[in-house]
């Protein structure tokens, strides 16, 4: 049984929809601001935030202010709503949703702890009625139209990839006629705090796979595809031909130098498309521009393709690392690629990793044939996914 998308929807610091999307990357325009503007917060640091309040989303969304939702949730109703609309999908059908995040409400919850941590008596609990991260899920449902089965995934930055592997097994088992997947995450300060601590954020605008890369930016979004059964589908983008998720338990934050996690789950997902290394058109690289990310990725690239690595680029320069929806914002430009044939450039790359030597692709391409697309989504913990679409 073939697995297809049908419909794809997109929320990304580079704009609301798809169309925005794809016309800020043809023109090189990254959506990376020097400073959070929407985001309360005292950091000045590179980050891709869309640049709308969370009132102008719930306008955007055609919901009352009054609900209250959290950002996480606005942005996952606007991109699920793009992909079933492409989609195109029957009401009456059985529509299921695996939606992914890492933030949750957090957005609102601090607007909470601002008041509370001053007077343990003030504090508006609305602010906290999001915090849990299936919060989000259950709005997306809500405002939506979902009516089967719907959970929330949370594996950090492979969450989305990881929703699309649980959406198959949900049309596999019959359990859908058609489900909805993917991630949705919003800036916070406390990731923004998490991720200094570690010490992984660039003051610039990231550099992925380049020799002078300084860490990452963080990024809000959303991305979602719809998948359905072959058989049942008039039209659709491409196929979902292959998918791994495994996990190298090398360190909590940290992949290991040898890219174990990310080697397993590229060439399990390839084996399980039933494809060779060199049937791969273009890899959109999990790329977050740290020290340890990209070479570890770059490891892994050596030891499946050998001397034949196709070509490859990380398009997180353009939206920031978006989290839990990295891998549905990004299984969206994938799917994209194969159809219309378009390859995505890694901006600011000048020089390789000088242990590797890789070169990713630095130019915006279109009208080219694209057969076979991998993309990849690593997570914290080592939790490794690839996912393979065909045309």
């Amino acid at each position: 049984m073939g697995i297809v998308v049908t419909g794809v929807g997109i929320v990304t610091a580079l704009g609301v929809g798809l169309d925005k999307n794809l016309t800020s990357i043809k023109q090189g325009v990254s959506g990376i601001s020097l400073s959070p503007q929407i985001l309360g917060t005292s950091h000045t640091l590179p980050v891709g935030e869309l640049p709308v309040t969370n009132e102008e989303l719930h306008a955007l969304a055609a919901i009352p202010a009054s609900e209250h939702l959290s950002r996480t949730a606005l942005l996952g109703i606007l991109a699920v709503r793009e992909a079933l609309l492409d989609a195109g999908v029957d009401s009456s059908k059985r529509i299921g949703l695996v939606s992914s995040t890492s933030v949750g409400g957090m957005d609102l919850t601090e607007h909470f702890f601002e008041h509370f941590i001053a007077d343990d008596s003030k504090g508006r609990l609305r602010d906290v009625r999001m915090h849990d991260c299936a919060a989000s899920t259950e709005a997306i449902r809500r405002h939506c139209g979902i009516n089967s089965y719907s959970t929330t995934i949370s594996t950090a930055c492979s969450s989305a990839a990881n929703a699309v592997i649980m959406g198959a097994k949900l049309l596999k088992h019959n359990v859908v006629d058609c489900v909805v997947v993917g991630g949705s995450d919003a800036l916070s300060a406390f990731t923004l705090n998490g991720f200094k601590s570690l010490m992984i954020l660039d003051n610039e605008p990231c550099r992925p796979f380049d020799s002078s890369r300084a860490g990452l930016n963080l990024g809000e979004g959303a991305g979602y595809i719809v998948l359905q059964r072959e058989e049942e589908a008039e039209e659709y983008y491409c196929h979902l031909a292959g998918y791994s998720n495994r996990n190298d338990a090398h360190h909590q934050t940290a992949s290991s130098a040898t890219g174990d996690g990310a080697y397993l789950a590229m060439s399990e997902a390839l084996q399980m498309a039933g494809l060779a290394p060199s049937d791969v058109s273009y890899i959109n690289a999990h790329g977050t521009g740290t020290g340890n990310n990209d070479a570890s990725e770059s490891a892994a690239f050596v030891r499946l393709f050998g001397d034949n690595i196709p070509l490859f680029s990380s398009t997180k320069a353009f939206t920031g690392h978006t989290l839990a929806a990295a891998g549905g914002v990004e299984a969206v430009l994938s799917v994209l690629a194969i159809n219309r044939g378009i390859l995505y450039p890694n901006l600011n790359f000048k020089s390789p990793i000088e242990e590797y030597g890789l070169q990713p692709l630095c130019h915006y391409k279109e009208g080219e044939s694209v057969e076979c697309v991998m993309t990849n989504s690593f997570g914290f913990g080592g939790n490794c996914s690839s996912l393979i679409f065909t045309r």
